[in-house]
């Protein structure tokens, strides 16, 4: 890869319907919504906003954004 190429930082954009608001334990995991992968955190967070504000009406509806490039390095100094 050359070294003019952009740091992929991967995102995960993933939400469903909460057993309680206390926990992040999903109610269903067959009906886990899957939003996307996103090349970095911009992208991911505009995406987690609009299904954020589609789902306001349920209040046990949580959408996260999942960090993969820390998992996949987690060695890898975090972005300042």
């Amino acid at each position: 890869m050359p070294d003019s190429a952009p740091q992929q930082l991967l995102h995960l954009v993933i939400g469903g319907e909460l057993v309680d608001l206390e926990h992040n334990t999903f109610k269903n995991l067959d009906e886990v919504d899957i939003v996307g992968l996103y090349p970095n955190y911009a992208t991911a967070h505009a995406a987690w906003r609009a299904k954020a504000q589609s789902t306001v009406d349920n209040a046990q509806m949580r959408y996260f954004i999942v960090h993969l490039h820390r998992l996949l390095d987690p060695n890898q100094e975090p972005a300042r």
